[in-house]
């Protein structure tokens, strides 16, 4: 079997056998195919595509590229779930230690984030002391004895993945369905999980500008984790505006902890009884997705939820009576408010450039060497459909740095729209999809 053989095959839009991905990945892997050649099959897929026996193949050879995690020692339904990402996206704080305390095992692998701000791990590290980086036995520990565990992903978990990506986003391949699609699910199938609930976000500050994109994206991974055995779904969500109201790391925590006191925005709030409701029944917790929302709003109105998050917080070293006391979180030393410049209501916020704006003030990271500033970041007070006056607050920054609070105030008002005639609100929930 020869590379080039296979190049053809693909570019004259023929499809590729479960034997030759297998060989393809392999070779790409081990380093006995060479990047060019791998670039020339990734633009034949661009512009061929692949059919879905080939993106499962893809999927499954990719995932089996390297270690999985094996979760067989944890009693019970294992239940993941994934985010494509977003401005204000902190939904797994508040999410895992809800739907833990009425009884689902959490096993979750997450990384640190590449972009506006934080990932998961960062956001998780504003508690000093916690750590994610913790043995595979004491993971499994976490989450037989107190039902959540989130470690960092090892570099061994699907590192064809990770070498494939690196070279699409060289050579303008990135934006395949089948290639995107496998590249998620190859990472969520090797961690381990039982069933996979997924959060697929549309609009401007997600990764799926349109919502057809989004909707194609989702039940193509619920038909890769169906494919695989595996219980699956997504839920298509808003990401026009910024999620919940706070951007920026600890500002997401506290909102988060917010959440979980029974006090959090409403677009959160729904999003994350949502996917609750689907994890507990995917995970044989709840008979239908009905129950499944009562518990996890009963969970959050008995305090079990935000006791779960001070254990999760506590059995992986961080001082868990932040969650208590969260005046005891660092506070950036410039807090200013944003005045509106005009009176009406807010017909649209450019939900990227608010990412970018924290970025701007150091809340996240433009290359992976970038360090973090946790305390920064913006707390909206106004969005889309709400009424304003000129002068009014729209957001209040927080900043360690006056000429970064100064360009990031800039940036957040230009992406800010204004109309005299009331604006509707939009949902959250855009569309579920189950396998």
């Amino acid at each position: 079997m020869r590379m080039y053989d296979l190049i053809m095959k693909k570019r004259n839009g023929d499809a590729l056998t479960k034997e030759e991905i297998d060989f393809m990945i392999d070779g790409y892997t081990t380093g006995t195919i060479p990047d060019y050649q791998m670039s020339a099959m990734m633009m034949a897929i661009y512009f061929r595509g692949m059919n879905e026996d080939e993106t499962v193949h893809l999927t499954l050879a990719m995932k089996d590229s390297g270690d999985t995690l094996d979760l067989s020692g944890i009693d019970g339904v294992k239940v993941d779930k994934h985010s494509t990402g977003g401005v204000g996206d902190k939904t797994s704080l508040a999410l895992t230690p809800m739907v833990a305390s009425c009884g689902l095992k959490v096993a979750k692998m997450s990384g640190r984030g590449l972009g506006h701000t934080g990932g998961t791990i960062d956001k998780l590290e504003s508690f000093p002391g916690f750590s994610t980086e913790i043995s595979t036995d004491t993971f499994i520990k976490n989450v037989n004895e107190i039902g959540i565990a989130i470690m960092g992903q090892t570099a061994d978990l699907a590192p064809a993945d990770k070498k494939l990506y690196a070279l699409r986003d060289v050579t303008a391949t990135v934006d395949n369905l089948s290639l995107i699609a496998s590249s998620i699910m190859s990472k969520k199938l090797a961690a381990g999980a039982d069933a996979i609930v997924l959060d697929v976000k549309t609009g401007s500050g997600a990764f799926m500008k349109d919502e057809k994109d989004a909707r194609a994206l989702a039940s193509e991974m619920v038909s890769l984790g169906k494919n695989a055995g595996k219980k699956t779904c997504a839920v298509i969500s808003d990401m026009d505006q910024p999620l919940g109201y706070a951007v920026g790391n600890i500002l997401e925590v506290k909102e988060a902890i917010d959440t979980l006191c029974g006090k959090g925005p409403e677009d959160f709030v729904e999003l994350c009884l949502t996917l609750g409701s689907l994890m507990l029944v995917n995970g044989e917790i709840a008979s239908s997705v009905e129950e499944g929302r009562s518990m996890c709003m009963d969970a959050i109105s008995s305090g079990r939820a935000l006791k779960k998050l001070h254990e999760f917080i506590c059995a992986q070293g961080g001082d868990g009576d932040y969650v208590y006391h969260m005046e005891r979180f660092e506070q950036a030393p410039i807090v200013e408010e944003i005045p509106a410049p005009k009176t009406g209501y807010i017909s649209h916020i450019v939900c990227d450039e608010i990412g970018i704006c924290s970025l701007i003030l150091g809340g996240g990271r433009e290359t992976k060497e970038s360090e973090i500033d946790l305390r920064v970041g913006l707390v909206l007070h106004k969005k889309v459909g709400d009424f304003v006056k000129e002068g009014e607050s729209l957001a209040t920054i927080y900043a360690a740095d006056e000429a970064k609070k100064q360009a990031a105030v800039e940036r957040f008002l230009k992406a800010y729209s204004f109309s005299d005639a009331p604006i509707a609100k939009s949902e959250v929930i855009k569309e579920i999809i189950l396998s």
